[in-house]
């Protein structure tokens, strides 16, 4: 039996082609996620590693707590704690870390980096361990900083350029006094690190007298944990804690490993999506295999084969396919791995070097999923096939599908579907966007399986629907609708193949379009201002800022938002200090209680906030600052909260006297001519054509967001091609084969009059009608998915509502039907040059 099956797999090679692509594009698929996560997670622990070589034992401000009426501060490690630390049995030197946000132009003006990785910090005196020096020299005063090798070979900078800086929004002008080295991952990933001398850095980054972190070193003959225990009998428990400079490195490891964890899961999501639906076209093709090889199958039966024997021989042939499918797809796995590696430097990223990471779990993780997903495809053609009884078999070629086959097959189906609508429909009725995640997901899986399990049934009808259009192309129109429903089961999977990807496809439009509609009445409904100006990563603004744009011609009204902690009824709550004269002619919230009056001790608050503590309008409430004072506030107004403006809005005049260093998240800005050109223009310069600010206008809001989720829409497509690839090489296969198997039929056909032209014709709209047959379930599904996500969305987004994307969705059709032209070109002309009393001759 183990020859008869090997005998039965060369003789078929060119049958099993399309097969071998399927399982090896999905294999390939696993095999390069695989390799390329694990080489990027590999290279960047290995660099950040290095970074922590200077630091043995950090001390890190210990984390307050909000308690009572106190706002917690956030303990300050000071010049007398490095000092006592560096005099610390077994320290050798203790450096000071300060640092954050800072933004550096190129010479174009432009931001280098992506605005989230651009960081700066301190060079620790005039040899600064931690970052060697490779041309220039250390800074020396607040006109000079230090620039990463690699920022400045992106941007073509060299030492004595001068350079535009911010750090919260003034523009800072400073010359290039060096260019270091660094192994920090953020420059590695295509961020810029900037150094400033410490006292200036500490300024800049409101830091004076103090540190985020002490760095200290051990030295000779002094291990980490002895000095940690030393240093933390100087180090009070209030202000801050100790940790090795191997935890350090360990914790930023595992930070590493689920970042690129995350992007391996998303990647093998898809991949897993190609697998499944490479299953379609495996079982289709080891049933159209074992229909075609009934009578053969039967003769083994007679002369004594088992059914086990049977089962097993169609296994063993499903063995060597996965198996063949699965080296060569793991070869390929193996260059698509160093290819995006490759991308992702010509992209503009960085990967830090190191060698591409083949590991044996790779290696494994290949060979388990090809060849389990064929054997396990293959099997229920191959249990099928051995019970079919040999005199039964060796008097009809096609075993046809019993009535009470069908009867169990559709009742399943419709349990299947109908648990899968009911389990999404009861998500769609759930508050918490977390806790509906899990039955979404659950019933989306048993709709799609109930789904295909029905196609046989659903076929008949939808396929009928074509009828008259298929007419107009006469006898090849009406042999092709004759065709695609002659074998239920067989058009069912192959359609199944591509409504899964266009399932996928179409859903993701629904929401994203969905989306960006909110996301425009979003920007539209609650701002009245013609710009919104912020810094780049989202960080805190200067307050000059905000003086700045008052003072610039043509500007009419503005207003900070400001953020600052306070404590309210034993509650952390973050207040918003605006302008209370400006901010009604900036905004336009619906207010549902009161009046929107802000000022003095008056101040507004959104319908949640109001609801949790049970404040209404005329309401009093006491609020302790964070410098601990006190003060009674009156709810003048209770409003609409939107995604962008919630919270306790008060007088930024009341708020101020009781910040130490205030700074705002954005400023709102009218202009006497609305949003124009020309006003963006005049903004911009009087910030110093800021590469660290954003001045937007509403649509700059709308699309800065939706950017976002056009970003996302795009890579998903991308992704979810591979699905519908291989569902085209279904189709391909599911043709070819079913040309085959009708080839007595094609000839007699060509006997009686059917022309060349018209037998290309006819396995054309066949494939055709089962095309669009399965791009219409695909798209019916995605729609369904698509409004059910967009409900559970709607709950946290008050401005979503369902828009179907009509055009996208008569693209996605127009798809279906290029898939199905497309993928009978090669069976279509194959049928068209069987020799016509060949085929009349062929069984």
């Amino acid at each position: 039996m183990f020859r008869t099956a090997l005998r039965n797999v060369l003789a078929h090679k060119a049958r099993l082609l399309m097969t071998v692509l399927a399982v090896m594009l999905g294999v390939a698929f696993v095999s390069g996620t695989l390799v390329f996560t694990n080489t990027l997670s590999d290279a960047y622990q290995k660099s950040s590693a290095k970074g922590f070589d200077q630091v043995d034992v950090a001390i890190q401000p210990e984390n307050a707590q909000d308690s009572g009426d106190k706002v917690a501060k956030e303990p300050k490690l000071t010049q007398a704690l490095l000092d006592r630390a560096a005099k610390a049995p077994g320290a050798e030197t203790a450096i000071g870390v300060v640092g954050g946000f800072t933004a550096i132009a190129g010479k174009d003006g432009k931001l280098i980096g992506s605005g989230f990785q651009s960081q700066g910090g301190n060079y620790w005196g005039t040899k600064d361990p931690r970052y060697p020096i490779v041309s220039g020299q250390a800074p020396k005063s607040e006109n000079e900083v230090l620039v990463d090798s690699e920022t400045a070979r992106r941007a073509g900078y060299k030492v004595g350029d001068t350079v535009r800086l911010s750090i919260d929004g003034p523009v800072l002008t400073p010359k290039i006094a060096g260019i270091f080295s660094t192994d920090d991952g953020n420059v590695a990933a295509g961020g810029s690190l900037t150094l400033f001398d410490t006292a200036t850095a500490q300024r800049l980054f409101h830091k004076t007298g103090s540190y985020d972190e002490i760095d200290v070193k051990a030295a000779s003959g002094t291990s980490q944990t002895a000095l940690q225990d030393a240093i933390d009998k100087i180090v009070p428990k209030d202000i801050g804690s100790t940790t090795t400079g191997k935890q350090l490195a360990d914790d930023q490891a595992q930070q590493i490993s689920e970042a690129t964890s995350s992007l391996r899961t998303t990647l093998l999501v898809f991949a897993g999506i190609a697998l499944f639906v490479g299953t379609f076209i495996i079982a289709n093709t080891f049933t159209m295999l074992v229909a075609q090889r009934t009578k053969e199958l039967a003769l083994l039966r007679a002369v004594g084969a088992s059914r086990r024997q049977v089962t097993r021989s169609v296994l063993i042939e499903a063995f060597v396919v996965g198996a063949v499918a699965a080296v060569t797809g793991l070869v390929a796995g193996i260059g698509i791995g160093a290819g995006l590696r490759s991308l992702v430097g010509r992209l503009g990223g960085t990967v830090p070097d190191g060698p591409l990471v083949i590991s044996p779990g790779t290696v494994v993780a290949a060979l388990a999923v090809g060849i389990l997903i064929t054997v396990l495809a293959a099997w229920l053609p191959g249990r099928r096939a051995a019970k079919i009884p040999p005199v039964a078999a060796m008097s009809s070629v096609h075993a046809k599908a019993t009535t009470k086959s069908l009867v169990v097959r559709n009742t399943i189906g419709t349990l299947f579907a109908s648990a899968g609508v009911t389990a999404v429909l009861y998500a769609t009725t759930m508050n918490d966007v977390s806790d509906a995640q899990a039955p979404m997901g659950f019933g989306a899986a048993l709709l799609v399986i109930g789904a295909f399990v029905l196609t046989p049934l659903l076929s008949r009808p939808l396929i009928a629907a074509a009828a008259p259009v298929l007419r107009v192309f006469g006898v090849s129109g009406k042999l092709a609708r004759q065709n695609s429903v002659r074998n239920p089961r067989r058009t069912a999977a192959t359609a199944s193949a591509l409504m899964i990807g266009l399932t996928l496809i179409t859903g993701l439009t629904v929401m994203a379009g969905s989306l960006q509609t909110a996301i425009d009445k979003m920007a539209s409904s609650s701002i009245r201002a013609d710009y919104v100006v912020s810094m780049a990563n989202r960080n805190e603004l200067s307050p000059d800022v905000e003086k700045t744009l008052k003072s610039t011609a043509g500007v009419t009204a503005t207003s900070p938002m400001r953020n600052a902690p306070s404590r309210v009824e034993g509650q952390t709550e973050f207040l918003t200090g605006v302008d209370g004269a400006t901010i009604g002619e900036l905004t336009n919230l619906k207010v549902d209680d009161g009046a929107f009056k802000v000022g003095g001790t008056q101040v507004v608050v959104d319908g949640e906030t109001a609801k949790s503590h049970h404040w209404t309008a005329g309401s009093r409430f006491t609020v302790s600052y964070e410098d601990g004072k006190k003060q009674q506030l009156t709810v003048s107004g209770v409003y609409q909260s939107t995604e962008r403006m919630r919270g306790i809005w008060l007088d930024i005049a009341t708020l101020s006297p009781h910040q130490s260093d205030p700074a705002d998240m954005q400023v709102m800005v009218k202009t006497s001519g609305g949003a124009t050109a020309s006003a963006k223009d005049r903004l911009e310069k009087a910030l110093g054509d800021n590469p660290a600010i954003q001045v937007q206008d509403k649509k700059d809001i709308s699309n800065s967001i939706g950017q976002v989720f056009t970003l996302m829409l795009n890579m998903l497509y991308g992704l979810l091609a591979m699905a519908v690839i291989v569902a085209v090489l279904g189709v391909i296969n599911t043709l070819a084969m079913s040309v085959f198997e009708r080839s007595q039929e094609i000839g007699m056909l060509r006997a009686i009059g059917l022309d060349r032209k018209g037998i290309k014709r006819m396995v054309r709209l066949e494939s055709l009608v089962i095309s669009l047959f399965g791009g219409v379930l695909g798209i019916g599904l995605g729609v369904f998915f698509g409004w059910a996500a967009g409900e559970l969305l709607g709950t946290k987004m008050a401005t979503y509502e369902l828009v179907l994307p009509w055009g996208r969705m008569a693209l996605f059709l127009l798809l279906a039907a290029a898939v199905g032209v497309l993928a009978a070109l090669w069976p279509a002309r194959r049928a068209a040059r069987l020799n016509m009393l060949t085929a009349i001759k062929s069984e």
